[in-house]
Protein backbone atom coordinates (compact mmCIF):
# COMPACT_ATOMS: atom_id res chain seq x y z
CA UNK A 1 0.00 0.00 0.00
CA UNK A 2 1.47 3.39 -1.22
CA UNK A 3 2.24 5.83 1.46
CA UNK A 4 -0.65 8.31 0.05
CA UNK A 5 -3.19 5.55 0.40
CA UNK A 6 -2.08 4.83 3.37
CA UNK A 7 -2.44 8.03 4.98
CA UNK A 8 -6.10 8.60 3.36
CA UNK A 9 -7.44 5.59 4.73
CA UNK A 10 -5.94 6.62 8.30
CA UNK A 11 -7.72 10.29 8.08
CA UNK A 12 -10.57 8.79 6.62
CA UNK A 13 -11.18 6.09 9.43
CA UNK A 14 -10.46 8.83 11.76
CA UNK A 15 -12.96 11.09 10.25
CA UNK A 16 -15.35 8.23 10.33
CA UNK A 17 -14.32 7.27 14.48
CA UNK A 18 -15.20 10.88 15.45
CA UNK A 19 -18.89 11.05 13.37
CA UNK A 20 -19.52 7.86 15.31
CA UNK A 21 -18.65 9.75 18.23
CA UNK A 22 -20.74 12.79 17.88
CA UNK A 23 -23.56 10.53 16.81
CA UNK A 24 -23.88 7.99 19.47
CA UNK A 25 -21.95 10.14 22.53
CA UNK A 26 -22.75 13.73 21.83
CA UNK A 27 -20.80 16.51 19.24
CA UNK A 28 -19.10 18.21 22.41
CA UNK A 29 -16.98 14.84 23.16
CA UNK A 30 -16.31 14.36 19.67
CA UNK A 31 -15.19 17.85 18.89
CA UNK A 32 -13.64 17.99 22.61
CA UNK A 33 -11.39 14.93 21.67
CA UNK A 34 -10.17 16.33 18.62
CA UNK A 35 -8.95 19.36 19.84
CA UNK A 36 -6.69 17.45 21.99
CA UNK A 37 -5.80 15.47 19.18
CA UNK A 38 -4.37 18.55 17.87
CA UNK A 39 -2.65 19.33 20.28
CA UNK A 40 -1.51 16.06 20.86
CA UNK A 41 -0.08 16.42 17.08
CA UNK A 42 1.65 19.18 17.89
CA UNK A 43 3.60 17.74 21.00
CA UNK A 44 4.15 14.64 18.81
CA UNK A 45 5.38 16.83 15.68
CA UNK A 46 8.09 18.30 18.17
CA UNK A 47 9.04 15.10 19.36
CA UNK A 48 9.36 13.89 15.95
CA UNK A 49 12.21 16.39 15.21
CA UNK A 50 14.42 15.09 17.90
CA UNK A 51 13.66 12.06 17.34
CA UNK A 52 12.94 11.16 14.02
CA UNK A 53 15.25 14.08 12.45
CA UNK A 54 18.16 13.69 14.84
CA UNK A 55 18.07 10.24 16.97
CA UNK A 56 17.81 12.17 20.51
CA UNK A 57 15.85 10.11 23.04
CA UNK A 58 14.05 13.09 24.94
CA UNK A 59 12.44 11.60 28.12
CA UNK A 60 11.75 15.22 29.10
CA UNK A 61 9.07 15.81 27.06
CA UNK A 62 6.55 16.97 29.69
CA UNK A 63 9.35 19.50 30.84
CA UNK A 64 8.62 20.94 27.49
CA UNK A 65 5.25 21.34 27.62
CA UNK A 66 4.99 22.38 31.03
CA UNK A 67 7.36 25.15 30.80
CA UNK A 68 4.94 27.05 27.71
CA UNK A 69 2.00 26.41 29.93
CA UNK A 70 3.75 28.24 32.28
CA UNK A 71 4.15 31.04 29.76
CA UNK A 72 0.44 31.04 28.41
CA UNK A 73 0.04 32.49 31.90
CA UNK A 74 2.97 34.67 32.41
CA UNK A 75 1.94 36.58 29.02
CA UNK A 76 -1.65 36.11 29.39
CA UNK A 77 -2.39 36.63 32.34
CA UNK A 78 -3.20 40.19 34.03
CA UNK A 79 -0.69 41.35 36.50
CA UNK A 80 -1.75 41.20 40.48
CA UNK A 81 -0.51 44.74 41.30
CA UNK A 82 -0.46 44.21 45.29
CA UNK A 83 1.83 41.57 44.70
CA UNK A 84 4.19 43.03 42.41
CA UNK A 85 4.30 46.00 45.55
CA UNK A 86 5.30 43.57 47.98
CA UNK A 87 8.08 41.26 46.50
CA UNK A 88 9.35 43.01 43.18
CA UNK A 89 12.15 44.56 44.76
CA UNK A 90 12.71 41.53 46.38
CA UNK A 91 12.97 39.77 43.42
CA UNK A 92 15.01 41.96 41.52
CA UNK A 93 17.66 42.39 44.33
CA UNK A 94 17.39 38.55 43.98
CA UNK A 95 18.24 38.65 40.27
CA UNK A 96 21.03 40.66 40.39
CA UNK A 97 22.54 38.73 43.06
CA UNK A 98 22.24 35.72 41.21
CA UNK A 99 23.42 37.36 37.76
CA UNK A 100 26.45 38.98 40.20
CA UNK A 101 27.40 35.49 41.44
CA UNK A 102 27.40 33.75 37.94
CA UNK A 103 29.70 36.37 36.34
CA UNK A 104 31.58 35.92 40.06
CA UNK A 105 32.04 32.69 39.81
CA UNK A 106 32.88 32.53 35.88
CA UNK A 107 35.42 35.86 36.37
CA UNK A 108 37.68 33.81 38.82
CA UNK A 109 37.72 30.62 36.72
CA UNK A 110 39.25 32.74 34.25
CA UNK A 111 41.90 35.23 35.52
CA UNK A 112 43.22 32.93 38.27
CA UNK A 113 45.83 29.49 38.00
CA UNK A 114 44.11 26.60 39.54
CA UNK A 115 44.82 26.12 43.15
CA UNK A 116 44.05 26.47 46.31
CA UNK A 117 43.57 30.02 46.71
CA UNK A 118 40.99 29.76 43.71
CA UNK A 119 39.06 26.79 45.59
CA UNK A 120 38.97 28.83 48.98
CA UNK A 121 37.53 31.35 47.08
CA UNK A 122 35.11 30.00 44.95
CA UNK A 123 33.37 28.05 47.87
CA UNK A 124 33.48 31.82 49.64
CA UNK A 125 31.88 33.61 46.31
CA UNK A 126 29.20 30.73 45.88
CA UNK A 127 28.30 29.92 49.75
CA UNK A 128 27.99 34.06 50.33
CA UNK A 129 26.19 34.43 47.43
CA UNK A 130 23.94 31.85 47.93
CA UNK A 131 22.83 32.51 51.49
CA UNK A 132 22.07 36.57 50.44
CA UNK A 133 20.05 35.32 47.50
CA UNK A 134 18.26 33.09 49.87
CA UNK A 135 17.43 35.99 52.16
CA UNK A 136 16.22 38.38 49.86
CA UNK A 137 14.47 35.55 47.76
CA UNK A 138 12.69 34.01 50.69
CA UNK A 139 11.28 37.34 52.00
CA UNK A 140 9.94 38.45 48.45
CA UNK A 141 8.46 35.30 47.99
CA UNK A 142 6.64 35.16 51.18
CA UNK A 143 5.40 38.86 50.29
CA UNK A 144 3.98 37.75 47.43
CA UNK A 145 2.30 34.68 48.62
CA UNK A 146 1.06 36.64 51.21
CA UNK A 147 -0.94 38.93 48.74
CA UNK A 148 -4.81 37.37 49.10
CA UNK A 149 -3.94 33.70 48.71
CA UNK A 150 -6.80 32.36 48.38
CA UNK A 151 -7.64 34.02 45.03
CA UNK A 152 -4.01 35.52 43.66
CA UNK A 153 -0.68 34.95 46.23
CA UNK A 154 1.34 35.24 42.86
CA UNK A 155 2.51 37.88 40.52
CA UNK A 156 0.17 37.09 37.37
CA UNK A 157 1.41 37.73 34.15
CA UNK A 158 1.92 40.84 31.28
CA UNK A 159 -2.22 41.05 30.98
CA UNK A 160 -1.19 40.42 26.75
CA UNK A 161 -3.44 38.78 24.08
CA UNK A 162 -3.68 35.43 24.93
CA UNK A 163 -2.17 33.89 21.62
CA UNK A 164 0.40 36.30 22.06
CA UNK A 165 1.59 33.74 24.85
CA UNK A 166 1.06 30.84 22.70
CA UNK A 167 4.49 31.90 20.56
CA UNK A 168 5.98 32.81 24.27
CA UNK A 169 5.35 29.29 25.17
CA UNK A 170 7.70 28.00 22.51
CA UNK A 171 10.05 30.40 23.20
CA UNK A 172 10.18 30.03 26.86
CA UNK A 173 10.21 26.29 25.98
CA UNK A 174 13.31 26.51 24.09
CA UNK A 175 15.18 29.05 26.10
CA UNK A 176 15.05 25.85 28.82
CA UNK A 177 16.11 23.52 26.22
CA UNK A 178 18.80 25.50 25.27
CA UNK A 179 19.99 25.25 28.51
CA UNK A 180 19.27 21.29 28.95
CA UNK A 181 20.92 21.12 25.85
CA UNK A 182 24.18 22.46 27.42
CA UNK A 183 23.91 20.45 30.37
CA UNK A 184 23.30 17.03 28.44
CA UNK A 185 23.92 17.06 24.94
CA UNK A 186 27.12 15.50 23.73
CA UNK A 187 26.28 11.98 26.39
CA UNK A 188 25.20 8.81 24.85
CA UNK A 189 21.95 8.39 24.29
CA UNK A 190 20.70 6.39 27.32
CA UNK A 191 22.42 9.00 29.57
CA UNK A 192 21.15 11.89 27.89
CA UNK A 193 17.61 10.19 28.26
CA UNK A 194 17.99 9.81 31.61
CA UNK A 195 19.50 13.48 31.92
CA UNK A 196 16.50 14.97 30.45
CA UNK A 197 13.80 12.56 32.33
CA UNK A 198 15.12 14.39 35.43
CA UNK A 199 15.38 17.68 34.59
CA UNK A 200 11.81 17.22 33.38
CA UNK A 201 10.82 16.01 37.18
CA UNK A 202 13.50 19.36 38.67
CA UNK A 203 10.79 21.11 36.00
CA UNK A 204 7.77 20.07 37.77
CA UNK A 205 8.71 19.95 41.44
CA UNK A 206 9.88 23.63 40.77
CA UNK A 207 6.50 24.28 38.94
CA UNK A 208 4.82 23.04 41.93
CA UNK A 209 6.50 24.18 44.82
CA UNK A 210 6.91 28.06 44.01
CA UNK A 211 3.40 29.70 44.60
CA UNK A 212 5.15 32.98 43.66
CA UNK A 213 5.13 32.76 40.28
CA UNK A 214 2.95 29.07 39.74
CA UNK A 215 0.49 29.32 42.82
CA UNK A 216 1.61 25.73 43.06
CA UNK A 217 -0.75 23.42 43.46
CA UNK A 218 -3.50 25.88 44.05
CA UNK A 219 -3.80 26.07 40.07
CA UNK A 220 -3.92 29.50 37.89
CA UNK A 221 -7.70 29.86 37.11
CA UNK A 222 -9.19 32.34 34.94
CA UNK A 223 -7.35 32.59 32.13
CA UNK A 224 -8.68 34.74 29.06
CA UNK A 225 -9.71 32.91 25.96
CA UNK A 226 -9.10 33.93 22.07
CA UNK A 227 -12.33 32.80 21.65
CA UNK A 228 -15.96 33.47 22.85
CA UNK A 229 -17.83 32.38 26.07
CA UNK A 230 -20.77 29.67 26.13
CA UNK A 231 -23.00 32.38 28.01
CA UNK A 232 -22.11 35.58 26.49
CA UNK A 233 -23.11 33.07 22.69
CA UNK A 234 -26.38 32.10 24.78
CA UNK A 235 -27.07 35.57 25.11
CA UNK A 236 -26.50 36.43 21.79
CA UNK A 237 -29.30 37.54 19.55
CA UNK A 238 -27.91 36.37 16.32
CA UNK A 239 -26.63 33.12 17.85
CA UNK A 240 -30.40 32.50 19.12
CA UNK A 241 -31.53 33.18 15.58
CA UNK A 242 -28.79 30.63 14.30
CA UNK A 243 -29.84 28.00 16.38
CA UNK A 244 -33.85 28.56 15.91
CA UNK A 245 -33.21 28.74 12.09
CA UNK A 246 -30.78 25.65 11.88
CA UNK A 247 -32.43 23.61 14.54
CA UNK A 248 -36.42 24.52 13.85
CA UNK A 249 -37.04 25.03 17.73
CA UNK A 250 -39.28 27.56 18.82
CA UNK A 251 -40.66 26.52 22.71
CA UNK A 252 -38.48 27.87 25.37
CA UNK A 253 -37.34 25.52 27.42
CA UNK A 254 -35.85 23.19 24.85
CA UNK A 255 -34.44 26.09 22.81
CA UNK A 256 -32.35 26.84 25.80
CA UNK A 257 -31.36 23.58 26.16
CA UNK A 258 -30.08 23.53 22.44
CA UNK A 259 -28.83 26.35 23.16
CA UNK A 260 -26.68 25.42 25.42
CA UNK A 261 -25.43 22.40 23.30
CA UNK A 262 -24.60 24.91 20.74
CA UNK A 263 -22.65 27.10 22.23
CA UNK A 264 -20.26 24.19 23.54
CA UNK A 265 -19.93 23.05 19.74
CA UNK A 266 -19.66 26.83 18.34
CA UNK A 267 -16.54 27.21 21.15
CA UNK A 268 -14.96 24.62 20.63
CA UNK A 269 -15.48 25.06 16.81
CA UNK A 270 -13.02 28.01 17.07
CA UNK A 271 -10.79 26.57 19.32
CA UNK A 272 -10.61 23.66 16.69
CA UNK A 273 -10.24 26.56 13.75
CA UNK A 274 -7.02 28.11 15.71
CA UNK A 275 -5.46 24.81 16.41
CA UNK A 276 -5.47 23.31 12.61
CA UNK A 277 -4.15 26.68 11.90
CA UNK A 278 -0.96 26.34 13.91
CA UNK A 279 -0.94 22.78 13.21
CA UNK A 280 -0.71 23.20 9.16
CA UNK A 281 1.35 26.16 9.45
CA UNK A 282 4.14 24.00 11.88
CA UNK A 283 3.59 20.67 9.59
CA UNK A 284 4.55 22.44 6.84
CA UNK A 285 7.27 24.06 7.96
CA UNK A 286 8.47 20.78 9.61
CA UNK A 287 7.99 19.27 5.73
CA UNK A 288 9.95 21.69 3.58
CA UNK A 289 12.89 21.60 6.86
CA UNK A 290 13.01 17.49 6.63
CA UNK A 291 13.39 17.95 2.45
CA UNK A 292 16.30 20.65 2.72
CA UNK A 293 19.78 20.33 2.68
CA UNK A 294 19.67 20.74 6.38
CA UNK A 295 17.23 18.00 6.76
CA UNK A 296 18.88 15.62 4.79
CA UNK A 297 22.01 16.68 6.84
CA UNK A 298 20.29 15.97 9.70
CA UNK A 299 19.24 12.30 8.63
CA UNK A 300 22.85 11.49 7.81
CA UNK A 301 23.78 12.52 11.79
CA UNK A 302 21.15 10.63 12.84
CA UNK A 303 22.30 7.33 10.60
CA UNK A 304 25.84 7.80 11.48
CA UNK A 305 27.52 10.49 13.72
CA UNK A 306 30.90 9.02 13.16
CA UNK A 307 30.78 9.46 9.48
CA UNK A 308 28.63 12.99 10.03
CA UNK A 309 31.70 14.44 12.03
CA UNK A 310 34.73 12.93 9.65
CA UNK A 311 32.84 14.77 6.93
CA UNK A 312 33.33 18.37 8.85
CA UNK A 313 29.57 18.35 10.33
CA UNK A 314 29.33 19.71 14.33
CA UNK A 315 27.50 16.89 15.79
CA UNK A 316 26.47 18.47 19.26
CA UNK A 317 25.38 22.03 17.36
CA UNK A 318 23.07 20.44 15.00
CA UNK A 319 22.03 18.16 18.14
CA UNK A 320 21.48 21.68 19.87
CA UNK A 321 19.36 22.70 16.96
CA UNK A 322 17.19 20.48 16.12
CA UNK A 323 16.72 19.68 20.29
CA UNK A 324 15.76 23.81 20.66
CA UNK A 325 13.68 23.24 17.58
CA UNK A 326 11.49 20.49 18.88
CA UNK A 327 11.13 22.01 22.24
CA UNK A 328 10.10 24.89 20.76
CA UNK A 329 6.99 23.29 19.49
CA UNK A 330 5.99 21.71 22.32
CA UNK A 331 6.16 24.71 24.49
CA UNK A 332 3.91 25.86 21.90
CA UNK A 333 1.46 22.79 22.30
CA UNK A 334 2.08 23.42 25.97
CA UNK A 335 0.10 26.76 25.83
CA UNK A 336 -2.38 26.02 23.65
CA UNK A 337 -3.41 23.48 26.05
CA UNK A 338 -3.23 25.56 29.28
CA UNK A 339 -5.53 27.77 26.92
CA UNK A 340 -8.00 25.35 25.91
CA UNK A 341 -7.88 23.95 29.70
CA UNK A 342 -8.78 27.96 31.03
CA UNK A 343 -6.40 27.32 34.14
CA UNK A 344 -2.50 26.17 34.82
CA UNK A 345 -2.06 23.11 36.93
CA UNK A 346 1.21 21.75 37.75
CA UNK A 347 0.02 18.80 39.60
CA UNK A 348 -1.45 17.70 36.17
CA UNK A 349 1.37 16.99 34.72
CA UNK A 350 2.99 13.50 34.71
CA UNK A 351 5.42 11.62 32.75
CA UNK A 352 2.74 9.21 31.53
CA UNK A 353 0.11 11.47 29.67
CA UNK A 354 3.37 13.72 28.75
CA UNK A 355 5.86 11.76 27.90
CA UNK A 356 5.22 7.78 27.81
CA UNK A 357 1.97 8.91 25.46
CA UNK A 358 3.80 11.02 22.90
CA UNK A 359 6.29 8.17 22.20
CA UNK A 360 3.82 5.81 21.50
CA UNK A 361 2.33 8.77 19.37
CA UNK A 362 5.53 9.02 17.52
CA UNK A 363 6.39 5.23 17.54
CA UNK A 364 2.84 4.04 15.99
CA UNK A 365 2.77 6.90 13.20
CA UNK A 366 5.87 6.49 12.46
CA UNK A 367 9.30 7.85 13.52
CA UNK A 368 10.79 10.41 10.93
CA UNK A 369 7.40 11.31 9.24
CA UNK A 370 6.46 14.30 10.24
CA UNK A 371 2.53 13.36 8.72
CA UNK A 372 2.81 9.46 10.48
CA UNK A 373 3.08 11.46 13.57
CA UNK A 374 -0.26 13.73 13.40
CA UNK A 375 -1.87 10.39 12.54
CA UNK A 376 -0.17 8.32 15.49
CA UNK A 377 -1.59 11.35 17.43
CA UNK A 378 -4.66 11.23 16.48
CA UNK A 379 -5.19 7.25 16.58
CA UNK A 380 -3.43 7.28 20.42
CA UNK A 381 -5.05 10.24 21.92
CA UNK A 382 -8.65 8.89 20.54
CA UNK A 383 -8.19 5.18 21.83
CA UNK A 384 -6.97 6.69 25.15
CA UNK A 385 -10.24 8.63 25.59
CA UNK A 386 -12.83 6.16 24.15
CA UNK A 387 -11.32 3.00 25.77
CA UNK A 388 -12.76 3.13 28.83
CA UNK A 389 -16.17 4.01 27.91
CA UNK A 390 -16.11 1.10 25.54
CA UNK A 391 -14.38 -0.89 27.87
CA UNK A 392 -17.77 -0.40 30.45
CA UNK A 393 -20.24 -1.20 27.48
CA UNK A 394 -18.93 -4.17 26.39
CA UNK A 395 -18.56 -5.54 29.94
CA UNK A 396 -22.06 -3.81 31.11
CA UNK A 397 -23.59 -6.43 28.06
CA UNK A 398 -21.01 -9.48 29.17
CA UNK A 399 -22.55 -9.30 32.87
CA UNK A 400 -26.01 -9.09 31.40
CA UNK A 401 -25.09 -12.61 30.50
CA UNK A 402 -24.04 -13.55 34.48
CA UNK A 403 -26.15 -14.79 37.13
CA UNK A 404 -26.97 -11.81 38.97
CA UNK A 405 -25.18 -13.39 42.41
CA UNK A 406 -22.07 -14.29 40.30
CA UNK A 407 -18.65 -13.24 41.74
CA UNK A 408 -17.33 -12.17 38.52
CA UNK A 409 -19.80 -9.19 37.84
CA UNK A 410 -18.01 -6.55 39.88
CA UNK A 411 -14.31 -8.04 38.98
CA UNK A 412 -15.66 -7.29 35.42
CA UNK A 413 -16.56 -3.82 36.04
CA UNK A 414 -13.65 -2.74 37.92
CA UNK A 415 -11.31 -4.23 35.49
CA UNK A 416 -13.12 -1.96 32.75
CA UNK A 417 -11.34 1.67 33.35
CA UNK A 418 -7.99 -0.32 33.24
CA UNK A 419 -8.53 -1.57 29.44
CA UNK A 420 -7.16 1.79 28.08
CA UNK A 421 -3.35 0.04 29.60
CA UNK A 422 -4.18 -2.66 27.84
CA UNK A 423 -5.81 -1.51 24.54
CA UNK A 424 -1.91 0.78 24.20
CA UNK A 425 -0.05 -1.98 25.42
CA UNK A 426 -1.73 -4.12 22.25
CA UNK A 427 -2.09 -1.71 19.60
CA UNK A 428 2.12 -0.68 20.28
CA UNK A 429 2.65 -4.48 19.99
CA UNK A 430 0.29 -4.52 16.58
CA UNK A 431 1.85 -2.14 14.61
CA UNK A 432 5.30 -2.78 15.11
CA UNK A 433 4.90 -6.47 14.18
CA UNK A 434 2.55 -5.54 11.36
CA UNK A 435 4.38 -2.37 10.25
CA UNK A 436 7.82 -1.84 12.22
CA UNK A 437 8.11 1.32 10.65
CA UNK A 438 4.58 2.65 11.82
CA UNK A 439 1.31 3.74 10.32
CA UNK A 440 2.93 6.31 8.25
CA UNK A 441 6.67 5.05 7.51
CA UNK A 442 9.50 7.23 7.17
CA UNK A 443 10.08 8.64 3.45
CA UNK A 444 13.08 9.92 2.38
CA UNK A 445 12.58 10.50 -1.41
CA UNK A 446 9.30 12.61 -0.81
CA UNK A 447 7.29 15.10 1.36
CA UNK A 448 5.75 13.40 4.23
Amino acid sequence: MSFAVRAWTSFLIMAALFLWVGLAQSWNVSLAIFNLCLISSLTALGLNMQWGYAGLFNAGVMASTAVGGLAAILVSHSPVGEAWSAGASGLLMSLLILLGLIFGVLGLRRTMAPGALRASLLVLVVVGGYALLRFFFDEAAQAIEAVDPGKTGFLGGLGLPVLSSWLAGGLAAAGVAWLIGRISLGLRSDYFAIATLGISEITISILKNEDWLTRGVKNVTGLERPVPYELELQQATWFVKAVQALSGIQEESALNETLVSASGVFVKLCYSALFLTVLLVILGLAVKALHSPWGRMMRAIRDNEVAASAMGKDVVARHRQVFLLGSAVMGIAGAMLTTLDGQFTPGAYNPLRFTFLIWVMVVVGGSGSNLGSVVGAFVVWFLWIEAEPTALWAMGHVIEWLDESSPLRQPLLDAAPHMRMVVMGSMLLLVLRLSPGGILPERTSQSG
